[in-house]
């Protein structure tokens, strides 16, 4: 009993620090440390809590049964992570499911690679579970299929099951010849490939970038100009001393108003390369401090340290107070207000399907278009308003001015201040990215994304049609409808049809995964069992791979700069217990201990 307390102890206190995604390890671990780690000190709390514990556990164990030692660490988180994937892979069963895949270096430069399957549970419920991520030597596409399919089968997941493949747009994933899709849909012509919605998304909104002239040049003083006022402590710390006092002014006035959470202070922020959403951060955060930002350049640029400061400062104020400059950035931000939606949509949810992605894609098409038509004179009231409350000088729309080089007598290249900034700047940009959605997302090309959409129940299944889902089930999955099930099919979409409006559970549904738990929940699934499946096929299609982006944070908060050469496997236990805590929380201690027994019977002393 007693060496059972002890590891029911040791059980507790690698649960706990698994979970919490702490270390366990201390730089000294002897007896005579002040401090011997995570692991050993949150065994000493427990011993200081409980009695029992305190005498049977640590030096007052026999050092042949302290149950503290590294392997036995290491065996016990083991099995802890090994039950975790046993209970992800009994939700999955023998249904079919998609993986998303990304890879990421860690700390220590290694490449490592993580495995998320994707799934229609029992209750109809998309799951996205983390499963596994493992280091891979080389990145070519043979070795990423290979290491995925080991994975697949030490965990008996049938790979022959899979009906979905989601992925980034790297060149060894996406090859149509020797990429890892090509080479999975070679053996599994099922396993349909969908690029991550959220990175086309973040293509096209750096296709308008290059493309157009204005939001290039904005981009680039944008980035001078943050990175001149965030490039040194003193400076960010003047930035915030002006916001406070411009706050104190604005409050005494009483133009602004206290309260929990308001007027809080700001830095600017940089952009990164790779995030499309930090450029809005970016822009909004300069927005809200515009006038703070403009004191502090103009400050500098008359009292700096020397000549170097103080003519950078100048220059990013000169670019700063320029009509083109705030016309760009009320511009953008309008537009990327759309975009980063979209983008946020896309990633939020792991139960966003498919069709419901492409409708929100449609609906921001739309908005731009309507934005193109209708939006220009409050754009530019609003800028107008904006340089008027920060005295800058608005340009007279109707001037004009010879565009360009003249070629010849007869050629007037004559244009207004209003046309170049309407038709050369609002409309080329809008056009531009209306055209980066297009290509990005060609939906219209797509037959297999199309077909999927008349499932769809918004507006009362208003696209639905007979002909549509047979067609979807007997070219793209013929594995699994034979041809009698497609009889099934139709006869089932007849009668599906007539309770549509007959039914009340099928008012008022949105999301085709809505439909999907409502088959479930109405027991409607046995009834139309083949409709069913053909729904859990449509919403095993991956829409981002924001999962994989989610287990690469973790990967950070694990393997970081003080614990960077952690073993690949202890590194992968670590992490399906800290991102599926869902299914650990649930573990029994006496199921690890017996376990344990049988994994490491020279150690148990029972």
């Amino acid at each position: 009993m007693d060496n059972r307390l002890r590891l029911t102890t040791t059980i507790e206190g690698i649960w706990y620090l698994a979970n919490q995604a702490l270390a366990f390890r201390g730089h000294d671990e002897s007896v005579d440390s002040s401090n011997r780690g995570n692991f050993v000190e949150i065994l000493k709390s427990f011993a200081r809590m409980n009695i029992e514990v305190e005498k049977v556990v640590l030096d007052k164990a026999p050092h042949n049964a302290q149950y503290i030692a590294h392997d036995i660490q290491k065996q016990i988180l083991h099995i802890f992570a090994t039950k975790v994937k046993k209970k992800i892979c009994a939700k999955l069963g023998k249904n079919k499911y998609c993986i998303l895949v990304d890879k990421s270096l860690d700390e220590s430069g290694k490449e490592q690679m993580a495995i998320i399957p994707r799934f229609v549970d029992c209750d109809g419920f998309i799951r996205e579970r983390f499963f596994d991520i493992v280091s891979v030597v080389d990145t070519n596409a043979l070795t990423l299929k290979q290491k995925i399919c080991k994975v697949l089968d030490n965990n008996g997941i049938l790979v022959e099951n899979m009906r979905g493949q989601g992925y980034d747009g790297a060149s060894n994933i996406r090859g149509s010849w020797n990429g890892l899709q090509a080479l999975f849909l070679q053996d599994y012509p099922y396993a349909y490939y969908v690029h991550c919605f959220a990175h086309p998304l973040q293509l096209a909104l750096n296709g308008a970038t290059k493309d157009v002239k204005v939001v290039w040049r904005f981009f680039s003083m944008l980035t001078n100009i943050v990175n001149f006022v965030s490039a040194s402590a003193k400076r960010h710390n003047e930035l915030n001393l002006i916001r406070k006092a411009e706050l104190k002014k604005l409050l005494d006035s009483g133009e602004l108003e206290t309260g929990r959470g308001l007027n809080q202070g700001r830095s600017l922020k940089r952009a990164g390369a790779t995030r499309w959403g930090s450029h809005f951060a970016s822009i909004t955060r300069l927005m809200s401090s515009f006038k703070e930002t403009k004191i502090l350049l103009q400050e500098i640029s008359e009292h700096g340290p020397n000549q170097q400061f103080r003519s950078d400062a100048e220059s990013n104020y000169i670019a700063m107070m320029s009509f083109e400059f705030v016309f760009a950035l009320l511009l953008i931000d309008k537009i990327m207000g759309l975009t980063n939606f979209l983008c946020q949509v896309f990633q939020k949810k792991k139960t966003q399907d498919i069709v419901s992605a492409l409708n929100f894609v449609e609906n921001t098409k739309s908005q731009f278009q309507d934005m193109r038509a209708h939006d220009w004179d409050d754009l530019f009231m609003s800028v107008v308003s904006f340089c008027e409350q920060h005295g800058i000088d608005v340009p007279d729309m109707s001037y004009r001015y010879m565009m360009g080089t003249r070629r010849s007598c007869q050629q007037q290249d004559f244009i207004t201040v209003e046309h170049y900034n309407r038709i050369d700047a609002f409309n080329d940009v809008i056009d531009c990215m209306l055209r980066e959605l297009n290509d990005r997302f060609p939906e219209q090309t797509v037959e297999l994304l199309i077909l999927s959409s008349v499932l769809d129940p918004r507006s009362s299944f208003k696209s639905f049609n007979i002909g549509h889902p047979c067609k979807l089930a007997e070219k793209f999955y013929p594995g699994d409808f034979n041809p009698s099930d497609l009889k099934g099919l139709e006869i089932e979409l007849r009668y599906f049809q007539n309770d549509i409006h007959g039914l009340p559970c099928f008012k008022d549904l949105t999301t085709l995964p809505q439909l999907c738990q409502q088959f479930v929940e109405t027991t409607l699934a046995e009834n139309y069992h083949l409709l069913y499946r053909l729904i859990q096929l449509v919403l095993t299609l991956p829409v981002s791979t924001a999962t994989t982006e989610r287990a690469f944070s973790c990967i950070r908060i694990i393997n970081n700069r003080l614990r960077s050469t952690i073993a690949d496997e202890f590194l992968a236990d670590c992490m399906i217990l800290h991102i599926e805590r869902e299914f650990a929380n649930i573990i029994d201690n006496e199921e690890v201990i017996e376990e344990f027994k049988i994994s490491m019977p020279r150690r148990v002393q029972f």
